[in-house]
């Protein structure tokens, strides 16, 4: 017998089943609420704007610099007496941590914040002190080095921490430009330490502010210190998972511990959060690590769709340090990690770019070149270095100059291995791994597209030499635990000294 359902029932019926399932869609739509950490920073300011006046702080050590800029600008609508504010505006044009720290399109925006800031007058002297030190970055830019601004600023901000041992935010500044000023030369890692030594404490008290356990992952993003960051790694992205920045940095410290698989995790996440904020900066800073880390993991396939996707962002400027680095490094790293050779001697130097990430190009070319035998056409690369190097000395880069210095040794050693002058070429890279080894990297780069010292110990595997070759794997393996390169050249070595 057939039950015939009235029409209205099935319509009513349908309803039911459909009205929750929309519902449900509809909350799921929703975003999730921001999540940038806890802040506490006093002002003289009006209430009505602290909670805004905060959340331009947190942005601002999560290093979300244009919407720390939105915020501060938004507090200066709503309180035009409020002084900081346009400190907080200042600051987001000072980028400690990221090369460069100062951009010279921006420096006269800033000094005119500074300036209203002084004309408005701060309300307390702890303000006073903070307008005071951060107006001492912008002075004199045209005949006073940047070095010089910057030890400046944190000498004040040295004496604002000292008259202000209770406040958090002085301590925090203070440590994130001891870590600014920190020389790469430095191996002992004295400011790092001494920063470390601040904000620890900090980190106890405070859990949830964003800019401690940011700090510290830099503090402790060398191979020396890199076992101590992990507690602030796995914090930093629960404290603040609405900025980008705060997703990548963890993968700092998984660098430098071979933590292959967290990285890659951290950067994924990073590269979705900051191609929704269509921050392309940050987007292809996290694409840069991930290249690493997949390439460090054998996923190779993997690696080449990021490529691809780079591939397909028109439009990236050149000019930009942040963005030409990385969009530079990743197929210069997909070429030479896999030993393409043919395809890294078709690599083609980015046209606008700085001269240190011209460079990068410029080394793909001739290793390309050198490691398929092509030692004449290798020296025209040789050459073209030499210039970028002395480009950069001019301009009073040191240190870059040094890295493309490096980048030259290297290609000089494998060319002078191409012509059968192996002791030629060993000095070189042996001078080129020494040099490398005594100098830091940057932020910028999860590390060298191949170490030098790795690169030494396959120049001893190519002399048939595996027991010195061994040695030269085990130090680049204390360097940089985990590189797929070293650990297959150091498994070769072990095989063929213990068939000797």
């Amino acid at each position: 017998m057939e039950i015939r359902v009235p029409h209205i029932w099935r319509i009513l019926l349908t309803l039911l089943l459909i009205v929750p399932y929309s519902a449900a869609q509809e909350t799921h739509d929703h975003p999730a609420p921001e999540k940038l950490g806890k802040v506490s920073f006093p002002t003289s300011c009006a209430p009505a704007v602290q909670e805004q006046f905060e959340r331009g702080v947190a942005l601002l050590h999560s290093f979300a610099y244009t919407a720390a800029e939105k915020a501060f600008q938004r507090v200066a609508e709503l309180d035009p007496l409020c002084a900081m504010a346009h400190w907080g505006m200042a600051m987001t044009y000072f980028h400690q941590l990221w090369e460069p720290p100062l951009s010279p399109a921006t420096i006269p925006i800033a000094q005119k914040e500074i300036q209203t800031a002084q004309q408005i007058g701060a309300g307390s002297e702890r303000e006073r002190q903070f307008i005071y030190a951060a107006s001492l970055i912008y002075q004199d830019p045209a005949t006073v080095p940047y070095r010089t601004r910057a030890l400046n600023y944190e000498d004040a901000m040295s004496d604002l921490a000292a008259k202000n041992t209770k406040d958090v935010e002085a301590q925090v500044f203070y440590a994130l430009e001891l870590l600014s000023n920190a020389p790469p030369t430095d191996k002992t890692h004295a400011k790092q330490k001494q920063a470390a030594a601040l904000l620890e404490p900090l980190d106890r008290s405070y859990p949830e502010h964003p800019g401690i356990p940011h700090y510290l992952i830099h503090a402790y993003d060398n191979a020396e210190l890199a076992p101590k960051g992990l507690p602030a790694a796995k914090a930093y992205s629960q404290i603040a998972p609405s900025a980008p920045h705060a997703l990548h940095m963890p993968s700092h410290i998984f660098t430098r511990l071979g933590l292959w698989d967290d990285s890659i995790a951290s950067n994924l996440a990073a590269k979705a959060a900051a191609q929704q904020q269509s921050d392309t900066g940050e987007e292809l800073h996290a694409m840069d690590y991930l290249v690493y880390a997949y390439l460090q993991s054998g996923r190779d396939e993997d690696a080449s769709q990021v490529i691809q996707q780079l591939k397909n962002m028109p439009g990236l400027s050149e000019g930009n340090f942040k963005i030409s680095y990385a969009a530079t490094a990743m197929p210069v790293r997909y070429a030479v990690e896999r030993s393409q050779w043919p395809e890294a001697a078709g690599i083609a130097p980015p046209t606008g770019a700085p001269p240190q990430v011209i460079a990068i190009a410029v080394w793909a070319r001739g290793m390309g070149l050198a490691r398929s035998g092509r030692a004449t056409e290798a020296r025209a690369e040789i050459d073209r270095l030499q210039q970028l190097e002395d480009q950069l000395h001019t301009a009073g880069n040191t240190y870059w100059a040094t890295q493309v210095e490096i980048l030259r040794r290297e290609v000089t050693a494998w060319s002078a291995q191409a012509d059968k002058k192996p002791e030629e070429a060993v000095a070189s890279m042996r001078a080129a791994a020494d040099e490398e080894d005594a100098i830091e990297k940057l932020p910028v780069t999860p590390g060298p597209i191949i170490p030098a010292r790795e690169q030494l110990g396959y120049l001893l595997l190519e002399q048939n030499r595996p027991a010195p070759a061994l040695k030269e794997f085990q130090i680049a393996l204390a360097n940089a635990p985990g590189r797929r390169g070293a650990l297959r050249g150091a498994a070769r070595a072990r095989e063929l000294t213990s068939q000797r």
